[in-house]
C-alpha cells in the first residue's frame, strides 16, 4: 500500500490548475458512494486528484487514489485492499479505471455495506450505466457526470478572468445585462472560435498536437470502452468507425439508416444500436421529436461537441453545422432539447424556439428566441450564441 501513497503524492505534486469548480460544488460529497461518469479524454482522473488535494492536502494519507488497471489488482481484490486501507485509517478512496475490473460492482457493494466509515469515489466511463446495467448500485451510488469545459471554463482559464455560470431561465431574462457585464472586462468573441476548434477537452493545455490526441483519444473510446462495456466483438470495430465517419460527413443529418446498414454491410437493427452506443460515449447527440426518445429513430444527429468536427474531416466544417452542434452541446446539461415544428430548429425545455442564426440581417419572429453567431450584446429576443456557453 505504501507505493500507492508514493504514486498519490507525486500525482498530487505534479497537478495543474484546471479545477472543475461547477462539479466539484454541485456533488454531495458526504454520499458514501459517489460514481463520476464522464468520456475519455475529459479529465476524470485530474478531477479526483483535485479533489483529493483541496480536501486532504498533499501529506494526508486519509484519502488515497487508485487505478483499478494497475496489475496489483490482478492478485488482490478491491474488497482486501479497500479493508486494509481503512484499517490503516483510511477515510475516503479514491478509484480509477473502475470498469477495467472484473466484479467491480458486486465488490463495491460489499464495501458500501460493510465499511460504513469509508466513503469511495470512482470514476467509470460515459458509456456505463451504472444502476441500470448494476443493480448492485441500485439505490446505493449517487451518480454524477463530468463534462468537457464549457465555454466559459474556457474563458476563465485563457483569459484569467472568474465569471460564474447562469442557468438557462437567467440568460433569457437578463442576458443583456449579463452580456454587458463580460464585455465591459473582455471581448469574449476573441476567444470562441478557439473553443469550438480545441476548447471542450482539457488537454488543450498540454504541449501535445490536440488534433491528434483527440483522435488517439475517440479510437480508445470506441476500441476500448465501447466494444469492452457493450461487449462487442473486435472484428466488427471497423463497422462502429466506418459508421461514426460516415455520420460524421454530413452533420447534422437526419440518418438514413437503410443506406447506413447497406454502406457497413449490417442490419437496420445493428445500426440503431451503434447510434445509440456512439451517443452513450458522448460521440454524438441526437435530436427527436417532442415526446419521441431511443428506439425511434432521431430526427437528426450532431457531433456530440465541435472540437470532433474539426479532426473527422479534411475539410474546416459549415459554420452553421458548428454553431448549432455548440449550441446543442452547451445546453443538454441540464435542459431537454428537441426539434423544433414552428420555422425554428430546436424547442428548449417544451416551450421555448430557438434558430441559430449568423448576424442581426434579415426579419426576426417575436414568437422566436434567435442565437445569434457575430454579437456581443443582444436586445429582446436576439441572444449573443457564445453566452450559451455560461450554463455550466
Amino acid at each position: 500500500m505504501e507505493a500507492f501513497y508514493r504514486t498519490h503524492q507525486y500525482l498530487l505534486a505534479h497537478l495543474g490548475s484546471t479545477v472543475r469548480r461547477g462539479l466539484m460544488d454541485e456533488i454531495d460529497w458526504s454520499q458514501r458512494l459517489i460514481g463520476i461518469k464522464g468520456s475519455r479524454g475529459v479529465g476524470k482522473t485530474t478531477f479526483l486528484l483535485l479533489y483529493a488535494n483541496e480536501f486532504f492536502g498533499p501529506g494526508n494519507k486519509e484519502c488515497l487514489y487508485i487505478n483499478l488497471n494497475h496489475f496489483f489488482f490482478t492478485d488482490r481484490t478491491l474488497i482486501d485492499f479497500a479493508g486494509e486501507f481503512r484499517a490503516q485509517g483510511g477515510k475516503v478512496l479514491l478509484i480509477d479505471q473502475v470498469f477495467k475490473y472484473p466484479e467491480w460492482s458486486r465488490e463495491l457493494r460489499y464495501c458500501h455495506d460493510h465499511f460504513t466509515d469509508l466513503r469511495i469515489v470512482f470514476t467509470g466511463s460515459s458509456v456505463m450505466r451504472l444502476k441500470e446495467e448494476n443493480p448492485d448500485l441500485a439505490g446505493k451510488v449517487a451518480s454524477y457526470y463530468l463534462r468537457g469545459f464549457s465555454f466559459r471554463e474556457y474563458l476563465n482559464l485563457m483569459a484569467g478572468t472568474d465569471f460564474p455560470a447562469y442557468s438557462f431561465d437567467e440568460v433569457l431574462k437578463n442576458h443583456v445585462a449579463i452580456a454587458r457585464e463580460v464585455c465591459a472586462s473582455i471581448k469574449p468573441r476573441a476567444y470562441f472560435h478557439d473553443y469550438l476548434h480545441h476548447g471542450f477537452y482539457p488537454f488543450f493545455l498540454e504541449k501535445r498536437n490536440y488534433s491528434e490526441n483527440l483522435l488517439k483519444t475517440m479510437n480508445m473510446t470506441l476500441e476500448v470502452d465501447v466494444l469492452y462495456i457493450k461487449q462487442i466483438e473486435q472484428r466488427y470495430l471497423t463497422k462502429l468507425r466506418k459508421l461514426l465517419y460516415l455520420l460524421s460527413l454530413h452533420m447534422p443529418c437526419t440518418p438514413n439508416v437503410s443506406q447506413l446498414s447497406k454502406l457497413i454491410e449490417t442490419s437496420r437493427a445493428t445500426v440503431m444500436n451503434y447510434i445509440k452506443y456512439l451517443q452513450d460515449a458522448r460521440m454524438i447527440n441526437l435530436l427527436y421529436a417532442p415526446g419521441e426518445e431511443y428506439p425511434k429513430k432521431p430526427v437528426r444527429a450532431y457531433m456530440y461537441n465541435p472540437n470532433l468536427m474539426y479532426v473527422m474531416n479534411q475539410q474546416i466544417p459549415d459554420e452553421p453545422a458548428v454553431n448549432e452542434t455548440f449550441f446543442c452541446n452547451q445546453l443538454i446539461k441540464n435542459n431537454n432539447i428537441n426539434e423544433s415544428n414552428q420555422n425554428a430548429r430546436f424547442l428548449v425545455n417544451g416551450k421555448y424556439h430557438f434558430q441559430i442564426v449568423p448576424d442581426t440581417k434579415g426579419r426576426f419572429n417575436p414568437d422566436i428566441y434567435y442565437a445569434v453567431d457575430k454579437m456581443e450584446i443582444g436586445g429582446e429576443n436576439l441572444i449573443p450564441l457564445w453566452l450559451f456557453g455560461f450554463l455550466y
